[in-house]
């Protein structure tokens, strides 16, 4: 089952990149974890992602620079093509095709960091998917993101425009430490 979710009003609160914001309808919460894209410079933003609700791991550690590799192919649903330069690094994986599990399964696979699974609706800028657990009991260790499918094209096409392999990104943001004047969102975005 998916789930979808508009973003919220959101208030603030202490820790690494979360922020927590209380669904339009109802009373649960909802958490949010911000990376910034370094590179290239056309889309050098502060991004919002949704953590998966019942699978994958979390963020031990803040990565400075790491790189941002679109998986191929981008739904991730087997092997890679280029799974090597995913290894130690985080993969940006498209919606479709398997399930949100079984897609950081493959990531963690070819040895990945991280996931972040964008939505396969480039239209799509303000509903986020709760990620779920599917039926086959299986586990995945790593941290698992969904994107809205906006983000997810933009990165996509400023790599494409440029040649570029990845992205350079910082991950996870503390937004709570930067000026709201200073926060880069991005345009197309609603906060």
């Amino acid at each position: 089952m998916v789930r979808y979710h508009r973003v919220g009003v959101a208030r603030r609160v202490r820790g690494w990149g979360s922020v927590r914001a209380e669904k339009i309808v109802g009373l649960r919460i909802h958490d949010y974890l911000y990376f910034q894209v370094l590179s290239p410079g056309d889309i050098r933003y502060i991004f919002t992602a949704t953590p998966a609700k019942d699978f994958g791991g979390i963020f031990h550690t803040r990565y400075e620079q790491i790189h941002l590799v679109p998986a191929e192919p981008s739904e991730a649903c087997g092997e890679l093509s280029n799974g090597f330069f995913i290894q130690d690094q985080i993969a940006l994986v498209e919606r479709g095709g398997c399930s949100f599990l079984s897609k950081t399964r493959v990531v963690q696979e070819h040895g990945g960091r991280a996931v972040i699974i964008s939505d396969n609706a480039v239209d799509n800028d303000s509903f986020y998917v709760e990620m779920i657990q599917d039926s086959t009991q299986r586990t995945a260790d790593i941290p698992a993101l969904f994107l809205l499918g906006r983000d997810g094209y933009m990165i996509r096409r400023s790599l494409e425009q440029h040649g570029l392999p990845w992205a350079i990104i910082s991950i996870p943001v503390n937004v709570t430490s930067i000026p709201t004047f200073e926060l880069l969102q991005p345009p197309w975005t609603f906060w």
